[in-house]
């Protein structure tokens, strides 16, 4: 049974990759073997699908107490560092940039930091390309030369996602405040912006908190690593100030949508008034001089259709001489 479960280790659905670090060099190991690792130089990377039905015996297997375990299976996280059984349990979360997902669905990375090494989990159908791109840096031979270099390449790389969706709202609403032409749809694109703001901002603000936790426990980081991390997390808020910018800007645009929808639902209202107001007295003539009953003026006089058209030219062109002399249009 025991041979069973080594032969099977590398199938299961919980696991994804397992490295190990020595040199500086990242190689590609299988989880069983770290048993040998004991002792021996450098580092593991283990990365994991947290929500798959054999990762807590998968973790288990790893030598992960039950405490540990549960911390990374946690289904609902939000971005904090707390230390735990002399490591430290590290939530973030990144941009979601699946297929057909929305960025603002930020997807939960759990770390859990050792001095033999890191264990990251995600869940199913929640990549973290951030993630994947240290893995592909990895492979094409970038060194990591400790645990803690290691841990500041996956945060940058997160943090550089984030900069790329914040820079992608920021330039949309240039584009809203430099267009001339703004409509409903606008208006409904804009609160697609808010919405991802607000999204956005809701877990980069804890995850500032995080990161700054992460920088006083003063673990796993040289002075150096300790002073990188320190500008990630001046990055980080910058860009919960941005977002909280690029709310307002939103806000902003909107009532300047909704104004000029009324201005100009106003402008039409206005022109048909003065349009009634011209027509009015007229449909009142017409009415009058149209009513079948006796004594009506002009009714044997040939001339009298023709008069009356030239006076209802006339009161047209008085109205409209009053209404410019009022400035009215």
């Amino acid at each position: 049974m025991q041979q069973h479960q080594e032969l099977s280790f590398n199938q299961r659905d919980s696991f994804l990759w397992a490295y190990h670090f020595s040199a500086g060099i990242g190689k590609p190991i299988d989880p069983k073997a770290l048993k040998n690792q004991d002792g021996a130089p450098g580092f593991f990377w283990i990365h994991l699908q947290s929500d798959s039905s054999d990762a807590e015996q998968t973790m288990e297997e790893l030598g992960l107490s039950k405490s540990v375990a549960d911390s990374l299976l946690a289904l609902e996280t939000r971005p904090k560092t707390l230390p735990l059984e002399g490591g430290l349990v590290v939530y973030l979360r990144g941009i979601n940039t699946n297929p057909e997902a929305d960025p603002e669905d930020m997807v939960s990375l759990r770390l859990w930091l050792t001095d033999s090494g890191i264990v990251s989990t995600r869940r199913r159908d929640r990549k973290l390309y951030s993630v994947q791109d240290v893995k592909n840096d990895i492979d094409q031979g970038t060194k990591v030369a400790s645990i803690g270099d290691l841990l500041l390449e996956i945060i940058e790389r997160v943090v550089d996602r984030i900069s790329e969706m914040v820079d992608i709202l920021d330039e949309e609403l240039v584009d809203f405040e430099t267009s001339e032409a703004m409509d409903v749809k606008a208006r409904q694109r804009l609160s697609v912006v808010r919405r991802q703001a607000a999204s956005i901002r809701r877990y980069l603000a804890p995850q500032r908190d995080a990161l700054d936790a992460l920088y006083r426990s003063n673990k796993y980081l040289s002075q150096d690593q300790a002073f990188t991390l320190r500008e990630q997390i001046d990055r980080t808020i910058r860009y919960v100030e941005d977002l909280d910018l690029a709310r307002e800007r939103a806000i902003v645009l909107q009532d300047e949508v909704r104004n000029r929808i009324a201005d100009r639902q106003g402008m039409v209202m206005y022109v048909l008034s003065l349009v009634t107001a011209i027509f009015l007295p007229l449909s009142f003539l017409t009415g009058v001089f149209g009513m079948n009953v006796g004594g009506l003026p002009g009714i044997d006089n040939p001339e009298a259709f023709n008069l009356l058209t030239l006076a209802m030219l006339g009161v047209a062109v008085l109205l409209g001489g009053f209404m410019l002399w009022k400035r009215w249009f």
